[in-house]
Parts: C-alpha cells; sequence; structure tokens
C-alpha cells in the first residue's frame, strides 16, 4: 500500500458490471471498514481506463459491445505493468475472457484478447446457465464457492494457467461438460461466478483483501455472510 488507505480499484464499471457484479467492490469496502481499516475506492472511466497504483483490481461482467470497448481501452492501460508488479486482480466473466489471448467476437470471428493470462475463448453452442458449486485449488486455502452463471463463451486454459476449482455442479470453463472453473495466474484469480461473487462467498473476498494488504486481516466474527453461503452450501448438500 501506497499509504495507510487500500486502494481498490474497480476497471470500467459502467461497461463491465453486468449481474450485480459492481457489488463485488461494495463488499469488498465494506469487509474492510468493519475491520476499520481505511479504504479508497477508484472506479475508473473509458477516459481514465486503469491507474497503476491501486492495491487490488476489480474486472467485472459484461455483455458483448462493452466487452469488446472495455479491451480496446485497455490495451494501452496501465494493466499489464499491475500485473508485472504482482498486484492481485478478481476478473469476473467478460473480465476474464478479455485478459486471454484470443476471444469470440461474433459466431465464427475472434478478436486479440490482452495476453496477460494463458486461456483462449470460443463461442459456445448453447449458453452455459444455472447454479454452480466449485471446490477451489487446495494452495487457496478456501473451501466451496457457490455462484450464478450465464455466459456463452468456451474457455480452455493453456499450460501457464490452472482451474480456480473443480466443478462439482453446474456449468464450467466451457460449459457443461468442463470439470474446471475459472482461472489462477500469477496474481490473477478468474471466475465465471456471478451473485456478486464475494456477497456469495465472503471468505474469498478475505483472501483477495488479504493479499492486497500484504499481511493476516483483523478477525470477523460470522455474520450474515458466513450464515448465508452456509445455508447455501447445506441446501446443495
Amino acid at each position: 500500500m501506497t499509504d495507510s488507505r487500500v486502494r481498490i480499484v474497480s476497471v470500467l464499471p459502467a461497461l463491465l458490471g453486468t449481474y450485480g457484479d459492481g457489488g463485488n467492490v461494495v463488499v469488498l469496502e465494506r469487509r474492510l471498514a468493519w475491520r476499520g481499516i481505511p479504504v479508497q475506492v477508484v472506479r475508473t472511466t473509458v477516459q481514465d481506463p486503469c491507474p497503476a497504483e491501486g492495491d487490488l483490481y476489480v474486472l467485472g461482467g459484461g455483455e458483448d459491445e462493452a466487452q469488446l470497448l472495455a479491451l480496446d481501452v485497455l490495451r494501452t492501460s496501465a494493466l499489464r505493468a499491475v500485473l508485472d508488479r504482482g498486484t492481485p486482480l478478481l476478473a469476473v466473466c467478460a473480465g476474464l475472457q478479455l485478459l486471454g489471448s484470443s476471444l469470440a467476437a461474433g459466431s465464427e470471428s475472434f478478436v486479440e484478447g490482452l495476453g496477460m493470462v494463458d486461456l483462449t475463448t470460443a463461442r459456445l453452442s448453447r449458453r452455459a446457465v444455472g447454479e454452480v458449486v466449485t471446490r477451489p485449488e487446495e494452495s487457496t486455502g478456501l473451501n466451496r464457492l457457490t455462484g450464478f452463471v450465464n455466459h456463452g463463451g468456451s474457455t480452455v486454459l493453456g499450460s501457464e494457467a490452472r482451474p480456480f476449482g473443480q466443478v462439482l455442479e453446474g456449468p464450467g470453463n466451457a460449459g457443461e461438460s468442463d470439470p474446471v472453473e475459472g482461472v489462477l495466474q500469477g496474481s490473477v484469480i478468474g471466475t465465471y461466478l456471478h451473485g456478486p461473487v464475494l456477497a456469495r462467498n465472503p471468505a474469498l473476498a478475505d483472501l483477495l483483501l488479504t493479499r492486497a494488504v500484504g499481511s493476516p486481516l483483523p478477525h470477523l466474527e460470522p455474520g450474515l455472510p458466513e450464515q448465508l453461503h452456509a445455508e447455501r452450501l447445506a441446501r446443495r448438500g
């Protein structure tokens, strides 16, 4: 951190904020405030797409046209330098796709992605829609996660990337037949889970904040977010 505040950067929320993904930043902000940790939220625009000095970056989902506009804006932004520095970033759905080397721009066309994560995204013949339960990679220290997906992309990970989690229920990165969900590479956590994902999975929010702060966070007594998460998992067995 550059000062006592944790600086959270919401990248192009006007373009990348579908399915309530803007709520992810609100969750991060509140979980810091509950701990008495000063926080500053920066919401970027197409005129000011990505400051270089943030502590944690968040990309949300977006429709095709908005996603491609965001892609063009971010090509000349500081985002690559941010990731080269190892700053944590959460990328959801369209945000995940545009970090890859290529992504679908129509039924049969592709565009070059940002090339920051080793993945490619084609078009699914049938949209992946539904509730998902995953088991995150062991190194994250997380238990099961839940979320809602609605995407038309079929994402395949390359050799430099690894899955964020194994699918226990619902569709994965490439639809119903794919057993893996999301991506981990460097400081990036990518997922197709909406909900918003951090509201449904407060432990994931705290993992991101711990990485941003660089030290363990003060303990929070389990509250309503944790209760709701446990109830969702219990309903699904």
